[in-house]
């Protein structure tokens, strides 16, 4: 599997895993905390194997900044969690650096 897709599956499993941490409820709700353990275990594999050909750095930054954006949009959907004009601005902040990274960085192992 190509690498950027095995990072992105490991950013959707690891904003799984997060959104059903907050409905694990502390880990007293069994089908949660089952998500959440099954879901960082996918993630931190996939990531794993994402290192063998994408730069620590770069794998984090996208890995960290994707997911940032995309489990404040999860929390928003499914807990109702409010966004307000800064919080907008910052994610968009976010992804801007990580097309940057992308696009214009030599050290992204493409």
């Amino acid at each position: 599997m190509n690498a950027w897709l095995q990072l992105l599956l490991a950013i959707v499993a690891e904003v799984v895993a997060t959104s059903a941490l907050k409905a694990s409820d502390g880990f007293t709700r069994l089908w949660p905390a089952v998500i959440v353990v099954v879901g960082y275990s996918v993630s931190f594999y996939c990531l794993s194997l994402v290192l063998k050909t994408i730069p620590v750095g770069i794998t984090y930054a996208v890995w960290s900044g994707l997911g940032i954006v995309l489990i404040t949009l999860a929390a928003w959907w499914l807990y109702g969690q409010t966004i307000d004009t800064a919080g907008l601005v910052g994610m968009g902040l976010i992804l801007a650096g990580v097309v940057v990274l992308n696009v214009f960085s030599t050290s992204g192992g493409h």
